[in-house]
């Protein structure tokens, strides 16, 4: 019986670059962008909230656009999966990824009197990057925040425990792996941060074009290619 290829958009190594650009916006809107996060909207509600009842509305804002913008980003990326066909020149997680690179390159021109603007842009992205991407090899898993990767990486380490079954244990180390590079990207986008300032999301679009570009693999063919 032949193995099902596993397609370009679901691979390891297009989700290992898609993970580092996911911490590496984090830390940019984070440390960059009057601490906002780009990704993590459970954090920007909890301050949100923590602002509304000591009536800084102007403060609270800053943290709920972020979140609207992030829903309107999933939106978006299904109405590209529902507009783009196989037949079309662009798939539409294709369409989607040039799409967060061309929003993040123009992130990179807002001054910090814009930083409103710039972080609802950048969770726009990101929304836009969750909903398109949501499985690596097969599993589900979100290349933008790490809470429920991490209960599936201890999930499947304890299944191990239990079971010694080693597919747990790979499926654990995916999980833990993923992790580690979002927090790589974090680390990688603090220092570009302290080097370019607001520019230094130029980086984060040049990691989604190189996704873009590997999208352009035919998996199926290049696995046949090996076999020969």
């Amino acid at each position: 019986m032949l193995k099902k290829p596993i397609q370009m958009s679901e691979s390891l190594e297009l989700g290992a670059v898609l993970a580092i650009s996911g911490g590496f916006m984090d830390a940019y809107s984070y440390v960059c962008r009057d601490q906002v996060f780009a990704n993590a909207q459970t954090g920007n509600m909890l301050l949100f909230g923590v602002h509304l009842s000591q009536g800084q509305f102007d403060q609270s804002i800053r943290y709920l656009c972020p979140v609207i913008s992030f829903a309107v980003g999933i939106a978006l990326a299904d109405v590209f999966r529902i507009l783009f066909k196989e037949k079309d020149l662009l798939h539409w997680r294709q369409f989607s990824v040039l799409m967060e690179a061309i929003i993040l390159f123009a992130v990179s021109f807002f001054s910090q009197k814009y930083n409103l603007l710039a972080n609802s842009l950048t969770s726009f992205a990101c929304g836009i990057q969750v909903e398109s991407f949501r499985k690596i090899l097969g599993n589900n898993m979100a290349t933008t925040m790490c809470i429920g990767n991490l209960r599936s990486a201890t999930q499947h380490l304890m299944s191990f425990l239990e079971t010694k079954n080693k597919v747990f244990l790979k499926k654990s180390c995916l999980y833990f792996g993923i992790i580690i590079l979002f927090i790589s990207g974090a680390v990688f986008g603090y220092f570009c941060v302290k080097m370019f300032a607001e520019r230094a999301i130029i980086m984060s679009s040049i990691l989604l074009l190189i996704t873009l570009a590997m999208m352009f693999v035919d998996r199926e063919v290049e696995d046949m290619l090996k076999e020969g």
